[in-house]
């Protein structure tokens, strides 16, 4: 038996599932200042503020690191 059009979802609407996590906070920009943090894996001075969090990479190893996981698939 066929349901009534009211009581079927909206296709064309993203329904609400509660399983899926919220998205990621968006990255910390680039500051026009320092203190700049410095680079963890070379120790030179990045474009990101000391407060920065997670993984601050300078300009050079962030291509570096780019290249390493665009060919690693």
């Amino acid at each position: 038996m066929d349901q009534p059009q009211r009581d079927r979802p909206q296709q064309d609407q993203p329904q609400q599932d509660p399983s899926y996590c919220p998205a990621p906070a968006a990255p910390a920009a680039r500051v026009p200042g320092p203190p700049y943090a410095d680079c963890l894996e070379c120790g030179r001075p990045t474009e990101y503020g000391v407060a920065t969090p997670g993984v601050v990479l300078c300009p050079v190893c962030e291509w570096q690191d780019a290249q390493r996981t665009a060919c690693s698939g």
